[in-house]
């Protein structure tokens, strides 16, 4: 009897080209599930990136095999996603480009990138002294795959790395200290950089107390989600110029035209590009030809995170 193909479906035509030579075995079907599927039977559904989940529902009726999605998190997805459905996020894809971007707005905050910019679009030559990233304390509040890729990135610029994740555990570098040594651990930090999915625990973490632990003329960094944090409460510290913020993540998303947290010059915002970057696309397509391979093997997907 003949083989099946293996039916793909895909976003959209740039997901198609990230992807490459395909073998003759697998049917590749743009679908951006807006619409009604294609086909009854999908062996792996992509859905489109940083897409609202409500596309999800577009799923009820359907025989799938696997949806895998291109972020790393996947909050609210439980809540949309339809019986019978098997859910991979996209581990490995996004930790390398995200680390990258976060050393960026480290360093940016710490030497005043910002400031130079804004002097020379005025046709100025305005030094300053300004923190170094070398000798800092930073603390990594979440240690999950992306957590330890900045830490990875931070160790040759020799800082101190203070590592806290759900629960404490040691493993080769030491201590790994558990969330109820947060309060204790802010004061210590020069840069705070905010790397944890958003669930229940973390949704507004960061908010009025959190930031009233964290010292003079520190740095926040939130590479998560935008509703780990407080929206309102950083704009108030913010604009006291206590401390400094660099997002890449806001609440809401897009951070409203005008909104007051843009014109601060101690606050720094990227528009949710940490996985955006060249990086990202072989890794991208990596992961999907290894769901496609294991699929075809029998073998349980990789990434699996829900099972509804």
């Amino acid at each position: 009897m003949e083989n099946k193909s293996l039916v793909v479906t895909v976003p959209n035509s740039f997901v198609s080209a990230t992807l490459g030579e395909i073998s003759n075995d697998v049917d590749l079907v743009e679908w951006d599930m807006t619409g009604p599927s294609p086909l009854q039977r999908i062996d792996i559904v992509i859905p489109p990136y940083l897409q609202s989940n409500e596309v999800l529902a577009n799923l009820d009726g359907l025989d799938v095999g696997l949806v895998q999605s291109l972020t790393l998190g996947y909050d609210g997805v439980a809540e949309i996603l339809p019986k019978n459905m098997t859910f991979a996020n996209a581990a490995s894809v996004h930790e390398t480009s995200t680390a990258e971007l976060t050393l960026a707005l480290i360093l940016a905050s710490q030497r005043a990138i910002p400031d130079f910019v804004r002097a020379a679009l005025a046709g100025k030559w305005a030094p300053v002294w300004r923190q170094s990233l070398a000798d800092r304390t930073v603390l990594l509040v979440g240690y999950g795959g992306v957590g330890r890729a900045i830490e990875v990135r931070l160790l040759p610029f020799e800082t101190t790395i203070l590592r806290l994740a759900q629960h404490e555990r040691s493993d080769e570098r030491g201590r790994i200290y558990g969330r109820d040594a947060l309060r204790e651990l802010l004061p210590m930090a020069d840069v705070v950089v905010v790397a944890v999915p958003l669930d229940e625990s973390t949704n507004h973490l960061v908010d009025a107390d959190f930031l009233s632990f964290m010292g003079d003329a520190s740095l926040l960094v939130n590479v998560s989600r935008g509703a780990v944090a407080d929206t309102d409460a950083l704009l108030a510290v913010a604009q006291s110029g206590r401390i400094r913020v660099a997002l890449d993540v806001t609440d809401p998303e897009p951070l409203p035209e005008g909104h007051p947290l843009f014109a601060l010059e101690n606050v720094l915002i990227s528009p949710h590009v940490g996985g955006m970057s060249s990086a990202t696309l072989p890794r991208m397509a990596r992961l999907i030809h290894q769901q496609i391979e294991r699929m075809q093997r029998g073998e349980e997907p990789l990434n699996v995170v829900l099972r509804t």
